[in-house]
């Protein structure tokens, strides 16, 4: 079941990089205070090692997929934490990245 595990990673990768980014827009942009810029560089540290776990021969291979999940997960953040409906045109794009992604994810399993 590795499968499920790298899927498991990606989604892990894809929280800390966006929550980790969101902290430093929540202490820059919202002035929040240093304790969210603390929160935003192990959330990044986080996903650096969540990122690195992923069981591909390259790491290129990983971004790309990767690529697709952190679109996808952009506008979850989007609609879930920041309350704001994603319009079709997210939602389309969201789908036809991460469908991408897939491509990539289960032709690196294997089939070279």
């Amino acid at each position: 079941m590795l499968i499920f595990a790298d899927i498991g990673f990606y989604i892990a990768a894809a929280f800390f990089e966006i929550f980790g980014c969101y902290a430093f827009w929540m202490a820059i942009k919202m002035g929040k205070g240093n304790l969210w810029i603390a929160l935003g560089v192990v959330s990044l540290i986080l996903f650096a090692w969540a990122l690195a776990k992923i069981d591909v021969e390259f790491a290129g291979k990983a971004y790309a997929v990767y690529g697709g999940i952190y679109i996808l997960s952009s506008v979850a953040w989007l609609w879930g934490v920041e309350k704001v409906v994603p319009t079709r045109w997210d939602l389309i794009g969201g789908f036809i990245s991460v469908l991408g992604a897939a491509i990539i994810f289960f032709n690196s399993k294997g089939d070279v």
